[in-house]
């Protein structure tokens, strides 16, 4: 088939359209400082072969064991300890990604919802963006980007969500699930991805979930307005 070349000046009007699409990257859980250390690694090899210019973390950046609706391990580190060491961790993460939404999940939001059961007002509350030295992270319940719907997902799996939202719909949440299932109608088709996560499995933390399985250690991409998504494993 023939195709007629384009002019330099073609190729520059396209590249400078494909510079302003929105090449997104999701981290799954990182519950830190409980991640894996290799998964920074992974989630920054996956940024730099998709060129992604835009960073979504699935939440639960911090785990808050210490103060757990599970049952916490006696022999762990106390609260100032965890924190400051997951402070710590954090750091390599807003080193790698300075600029990025955060779609808060249930451990993140642990210590507010313990403050609001203690009657403590707001105002005494520090921002996530203080506590963990993320000035750029846009902390939220859920995002939209090309019409994709980014959230943590308590309450239901994405494929349930994006049958609900009728939308496209990125979850995390739940550990041991990775897949993208589509909804195709007449006229739309979205899907719905559980990105999976970071978690170090071993770690004392995770120790309420050993007897669910393995974890699906992953981040996605999505690509093209929105249209594209796509799972990365990361090889173990």
């Amino acid at each position: 088939m023939f195709r007629p070349r384009l002019s330099n000046e073609m190729n520059n009007y396209i590249s400078s359209l494909k510079s302003k699409e929105n090449r997104v990257l999701v981290i799954g859980d990182l519950h830190e400082p409980f991640c894996l250390d290799s998964y920074l690694d992974h989630c920054i090899k996956i940024k730099e072969k998709y060129n992604c210019n835009k960073i979504v973390f699935i939440g639960d950046v911090i785990d808050h064991h210490f103060s757990s609706f599970h049952t916490t391990d006696v022999d762990g580190l106390g609260g100032g300890q965890e924190l400051e060491l997951a402070i710590k961790r954090i750091k390599r993460w807003v080193d790698a990604f300075p600029v990025a939404n955060v779609t808060l999940g249930n451990h993140d939001l642990i210590i507010l919802r313990k403050a609001f059961d203690g009657n403590i007002p707001k105002a005494w509350i520090k921002s996530f963006n203080d506590v963990l030295n993320a000035p750029h992270w846009d902390f939220k319940d859920s995002v939209v980007i090309d019409n994709v719907l980014y959230q943590h997902g308590v309450g239901g799996t994405a494929r349930i969500k994006m049958k609900k939202e009728l939308m496209s719909v990125v979850q995390g949440h739940l550990h041991l699930q990775g897949y993208i299932d589509y909804q195709v109608g007449r006229n739309y088709k979205i899907f719905g991805m559980q990105v999976g996560c970071g978690i170090d499995k071993d770690s004392y933390a995770m120790a309420y979930g050993k007897s669910w399985g393995k974890p699906f250690i992953s981040c996605g991409v999505i690509l093209e307005n929105g249209t594209l998504p796509i799972l990365e494993p990361m090889e173990l």
